[in-house]
């Protein structure tokens, strides 16, 4: 059974504690990178309440995720063609 770890971080001035099996500069990174995206999107739209703030932080890093995730299976397919 692998241990997990627990690692406390700050995003958007809120304390957490993450709990999870990757090191803690991976979490760290991680929050800090949130924590930026929520100063940016807060920035664009000084009107939004913390919780609308998160969500629209959410749905950007999926949005960014999902388009990642194309590119990566694109020169997957890409890299396959090449060793056919």
């Amino acid at each position: 059974m692998t241990d997990k770890n627990r690692t406390k971080v700050e995003i958007y001035g809120q304390q957490y504690t993450i709990i999870g099996t990757d090191p803690a500069s991976h979490i760290h990174l991680v929050a800090s990178l949130v924590d930026k995206k929520m100063h940016e999107m807060r920035s664009m739209n000084a009107s939004l309440d913390t919780n609308n703030l998160a969500v629209l932080t959410a749905v950007n890093a999926v949005h960014d995720y999902l388009i990642l995730k194309e590119q990566f299976e694109l020169l997957e397919k890409q890299l396959q063609h090449l060793k056919e």
